[in-house]
């Protein structure tokens, strides 16, 4: 079996992070092989979801993942176990999930595969990605708060920004600002709000949604109609550029699976485009989306068409 390194212009060979998990890491991490794939995968999923990563020594990606995807394990606690693959050392499993190249995590679940992606995501992503499927244990502080009433996003707005002026050293309601913003039609006030915020709330799973979501809307800044990029594709079928906008606006206007289509359709016939355009927007539109289900299911013919 010949694996390439995701992403890398070459790997080398590196000390192993692995010795130097800490014990907390350990209760959640675990090493897979074929003998115990069974029992710690299979029909351990079935009471808790189990991450599988899929790496080697000689990947230089799976050493900036590794230590990542080993501290959310730590910040979950609990709510999912890591198992490691080392591809080299058991190239069956390897060959079992289809892998082609690492890092790659799938997410298995009651005995399922559930869901997956290739390549070593910022930890904004990873945590998106994990958000959809799994939540920290005892960490209900952490959820989003909700909003009483029928407060709209201009009321919002007002209350946040007297709450910040009166407690300015709350970061959060920052972050809760932008959201409103976003809601209110106000991008660049959003996205100011977003640029300002600490590092820690930066890779927070809503910023990283709405990160998406202004990218997403800023491609359709003097873009043509929907039924102009509709002509266009009809007309010619590899107007990627028509295409990729058409997609983002059906995705922003309320049909999501056929804009997805548009970016799978530019990720089979021209995966190279516009350096990879339809993947970035694969991912973008990943990130702001709910229907874990819609997600899940377009993230795997996703991975079916890039490996």
């Amino acid at each position: 079996m010949h694996l390439i390194c995701w992403s890398a212009p070459r790997c080398r060979t590196f000390l192993s992070w692995r010795a130097h998990v800490t014990a907390a890491a350990q209760a959640h991490v675990f090493d897979i092989d074929t003998a115990n794939f069974e029992t710690e995968v299979l029909r351990a999923s079935m009471t808790t979801p189990v991450l599988v990563d899929f790496w080697a020594t000689w990947c230089g990606p799976c050493k900036t993942l590794g230590p990542m995807l080993e501290k959310l394990a730590v910040e979950y606690n609990g709510a999912f176990r890591l198992g490691k693959v080392d591809v080299d050392k058991n190239q069956e499993l390897a060959a079992m999930f289809g892998i082609r190249s690492i890092p790659t995590v799938m997410l298995v679940k009651d005995g399922q595969l559930l869901d997956g992606f290739a390549g070593a995501l910022p930890e904004g992503e990873l945590r998106e990605f994990l958000s959809r499927h799994v939540q920290p244990l005892g960490d209900e502080a952490s959820a989003e708060p909700e909003v009483t009433g029928e407060e709209d996003p201009a009321q919002a707005i007002n209350r946040l920004q007297q709450e910040i002026a009166a407690e300015p050293e709350r970061a959060e309601l920052k972050l809760d600002l932008a959201l409103a913003l976003m809601r209110n039609g106000q991008a660049d006030a959003a996205e100011a709000e977003l640029n300002a915020l600490p590092a820690n709330l930066a890779t927070d799973a809503r910023a990283v949604r709405l990160r998406s979501q202004l990218d997403l809307a800023r491609a359709l800044e003097g873009a043509p109609s929907l039924a102009e990029l509709r002509q266009r594709v009809q007309a010619d079928p590899a107007d990627w550029a028509a295409r990729d906008l058409l997609g983002v606006r059906l995705l922003l206007e309320d049909d999501p699976a056929a804009g997805l289509d548009q970016f799978l359709a530019i990720l089979e016939r021209a995966r190279d485009w516009n350096e990879g355009g339809a993947k970035k927007r694969l991912l973008a539109a990943f990130a702001t989306l709910d229907d874990a289900e819609l997600v899940g299911r377009y993230r795997r013919r996703m991975a079916s068409l890039l490996f």
